[in-house]
């Protein structure tokens, strides 16, 4: 197997674990944003596919980080959404370190990579990643923070969010 081949299967799990997760976040609004990043990673997987059997493709804007602010505008308090999910910041934590670990496969690859549409194509794929890697990393933070803040105002500035 090729370091391609490699990232294809990896996409095709990234895009099953979604969904997975779309599937036991269907009852809240997390479910938007696992189907979201799971369209993305499907969408990876076919571009690979085609860099692959040396087809033509086309690198798109992304519009993923945009929808996902969407989900969650004007939902209010995050911590009740998310209290009644066991084990919710296990998963943003697995989804970050898979991130991680595409973006330093893809970055991996683009340094090897001998042609231009090569490099542009894993130069894009490190850039999707990392928009999902802040995805899940701003997840974490909005779950973390009410436990760990307290709100006083003898504890001094805080940082907006």
């Amino acid at each position: 197997m090729n370091s391609i081949e490699f990232a294809i299967n990896m996409e095709i799990d990234g895009e099953k674990y979604y969904r997975e997760q779309a599937e036991f976040n269907k009852d809240n609004s997390l479910n938007a944003v696992f189907l979201l990043l799971a369209e993305d990673e499907n969408g990876h997987a076919k571009l690979l596919q085609n860099e692959l059997k040396k087809m033509t493709y086309e690198l798109s804007d992304n519009e993923t980080p945009a929808n996902v602010n969407n989900v969650f505008k004007d939902k209010g308090d995050f911590k009740n959404h998310f209290e009644e999910i066991p084990n919710q910041l296990d998963v943003y934590r697995m989804a970050l370190q898979m991130e991680k670990d595409s973006i330093a496969l893809y970055e991996k690859l683009l340094n090897e990579a001998t042609d231009e549409q090569t490099k542009k194509l894993f130069g894009y794929l490190v850039k999707q990643e990392e928009n999902h890697f802040k995805i899940f990393d701003n997840l974490i933070t909005l779950v973390e923070r009410p436990e760990e803040w307290v709100e006083d105002a003898e504890f001094g500035p805080r940082e907006e969010y």
